[in-house]
């Protein structure tokens, strides 16, 4: 309720708790502990369960933890209270889980002619978790051929194909030769 008088419920101005300003704690910033006087440069943090610590460096060299409390260091002599920093955004160019350069805004090709075989679900799952993105971008199929005894016949079918072009895994390859003997 305000009157003439001002909020008579908000209480006293001395009683309010006052602001402090929360500051990224950012590497070599310099800060003083408010309790002990100690003064140095961020370092890095510790977290236990207890909360969280900063690293403070002074200038020759000794480390001391401090713990992440309200208005508990000062910088030029006002109280602060220090906060973990951000993380900044990833800025050279997005990865995909083969490490090649993600494409963004492309939409998968039709399927070409080419071909992966792989053995099984497993190894299908495996091609698609590195290589699914890569794959989709140039319109590369990976086929499950559910055995090695299917590998005569899907080889055949796609020979029929002009400029086909087939791989198989590494594995279903292997086996495929020492059948053969």
């Amino acid at each position: 309720m305000a009157n003439s008088y001002g909020d008579i419920y908000a209480g006293h101005a001395t009683k309010r708790a006052r602001v402090v300003p929360e500051v990224a704690a950012e590497r070599d910033l310099v800060v003083e502990d408010a309790a002990t006087g100690y003064c140095g440069a961020v370092v890095g943090f510790d977290k236990s369960y207890d909360g969280d610590f900063v690293k403070l460096e002074d200038g020759r060299g000794r480390v001391r933890v401090f713990a992440m409390r309200k208005a508990a260091f000062l910088i030029d002599g006002k109280p602060v209270t220090l906060i973990k920093p951000r993380a900044k955004a990833p800025s050279g160019p997005a990865r995909s889980a083969s490490g090649s350069t993600r494409v963004e805004g492309v939409k998968a090709r039709v399927a070409l002619p080419s071909r992966i075989w792989v053995e099984g679900i497993h190894d299908a799952a495996i091609v698609e978790r590195v290589w699914g993105h890569d794959l989709r971008v140039e319109g590369v199929v990976v086929e499950q051929l559910e055995g090695l005894d299917h590998l005569g016949r899907a080889s055949r079918s796609s020979s029929r194909v002009r400029d086909a072009r087939s791989a198989c895994s590494p594995t279903t390859w292997w086996t495929a030769r020492r059948s053969r003997g």
